[in-house]
């Protein structure tokens, strides 16, 4: 199924390409980096895809002529076909269909590529030289996600100089954007083209953003956003107070707190202290998250259009809904060399994201499409003394595992090599899922109430 998602893929990516060969340079592009390179730049992509030497691939990135955010429209469009047609599949009640706005950076040398400066980069988890992309992720409840949008973070003073603009091949009509700023254009594309989501997530870097609030709003769209505990906001009450001082003054007692599930994990579920407040608007509340162990506070605004009903269990499962994005960045990492690019040029990093985007969708599609066929695990435990079953199944596809498959096309392996492994992995992983959860209900069988 993965091969033939990949051919529906580049099939519908071919109007975007003024010229065919650019085209077929960009399938192999996208299978390189499906493939089990241990590192994936310009000479290894175009050793990978049989090319004698660099130029093509080069070519591909740099030169040639195609229309970089039209292909993204289309591996967005497919991504969402794909996860929703999965949706729809195995009787399923309808999830939430959550969009996630985060940004992911790559460190670079130097100073001549894009976009780079020295800032802090999540990455590597302190200040340094690189690039930083804002990305949107769709995400289908108990279903599967991916990327649907990019656009890098370019600093004022590139735009602002005219030689370093023409060095680093920036587009003359570009305009200085914020972080949040960025995602807005990234929504509006996705809003647009039709893409439904019953709400926009994000950290507080997206939180804070008053014109991305106010944007969701206009468009009638709800928002699950963390923001700062120094966030300010006007209570049902009609008393001003931060998102601190809610807690200090008006969540002391625990009886003002639930104990509610955030979402199944690998391991469990993950228990936390929620509480639920109203404000001077109807449509806006605050949803306050609290670690068991920890007590460590996260604040999350949130706005419901009218016509929707406010759900605190809605708005808690869409506030657990926002770490996938952060699957998806290991993964196109991890598994595609998202965070690989030696390209320079703004056009050259764009267009090597939207490849490694193609490359992740096809593969969180494939999975997600096959999840109920290849889900064969024992059921949960539900005591903590439970004796584990005598066969644990096997765990669903997972997008890395559906990468390997495709992989193992080109190898000269044995047929049914890759498989046989494949299945004696997913055996081991059912098994230790098991025990993780056992453990966790032993652990989570007193639940301490917030103090």
């Amino acid at each position: 199924m993965a091969a033939r998602k990949r051919g529906e893929l580049l099939g519908l990516l071919r109007p975007c390409f003024a010229r065919v060969e650019p085209w077929l340079q960009a399938g192999k592009y996208v299978a390189a980096v499906a493939s089990d390179l241990p590192a994936r730049n310009g000479w290894t992509i175009a050793q990978q895809a049989g090319d004698r030497a660099p130029q093509r691939t080069q070519r591909l990135l740099n030169r040639a002529v195609w229309d970089t955010f039209a292909a993204m429209g289309v591996v967005r469009r497919f991504a969402v076909a794909g996860l929703d047609e999965a949706a729809r599949g195995g009787g399923r009640r309808r999830g939430l269909r959550v969009g996630v706005i985060d940004e992911t950076s790559q460190v670079k040398q130097g100073s001549a590529t894009a976009g780079v400066k020295r800032h802090y980069l999540g990455c590597v988890g302190k200040v340094a030289n690189g690039i930083t992309t804002v990305h949107l992720a769709y995400v289908r409840e108990r279903i599967g996600h991916a990327l649907i949008g990019a656009r890098q973070w370019i600093p004022q003073a590139q735009i602002d100089d005219p030689v370093k603009s023409l060095v680093m091949g920036l587009p003359l009509d570009l305009r200085f954007r914020t972080k949040g700023e960025l995602a807005i254009d990234i929504l509006t594309e996705a809003l647009t083209g039709g893409v439904g989501l019953d709400f926009v997530c994000g950290d507080e870097v997206y939180g804070a953003c008053t014109e991305l609030r106010e944007f969701c709003e206009a468009h009638g769209q709800g928002y699950v956003l963390r923001v700062s505990s120094s966030f300010r906001l006007t209570l049902a009450a009609g008393v001003t107070l931060s998102c601190a001082e809610v807690v200090t003054r008006l969540l002391h007692d625990a009886r003002r707190w639930e104990i509610r599930s955030a979402g199944a994990g690998a391991k469990g579920q993950r228990w936390y202290a929620w509480a639920l407040l109203a404000t001077a608007s109807p449509r806006h509340h605050l949803l306050i998250r609290r670690r068991l162990a920890s007590g460590e506070l996260a604040f999350h605004y949130c706005f419901v259009p009218d016509g929707q009903r406010v759900s605190m269990a809605r708005l808690i499962r869409a506030a657990g809904l926002r770490w996938p994005v952060e699957e998806d960045f290991e993964f196109g990492k991890g598994c595609f060399g998202l965070d690989q690019s030696q390209v320079r040029l703004y056009t050259a990093i764009a267009r090597h994201t939207v490849l490694v985007m193609a490359a992740l969708a096809i593969c969180a599609v494939t999975a997600a499409l096959l999840h109920d066929c290849t889900d064969t695990q024992a059921p949960p435990p539900v005591t903590p003394d439970q004796p584990p079953p005598p066969d644990p199944g096997m765990v669903p596809l997972t997008v890395p595992q559906v990468k390997h498959l495709l992989a193992a096309v080109a190898t000269g392996h044995p047929p049914g090599h890759a498989g046989h492994w494949l299945d004696w992995k997913r055996l081991h992983q059912a098994r230790a899922r098991w025990y993780h959860q056992r453990t966790r209900l032993a652990r989570d069988a007193v639940i301490p109430l917030p103090s």
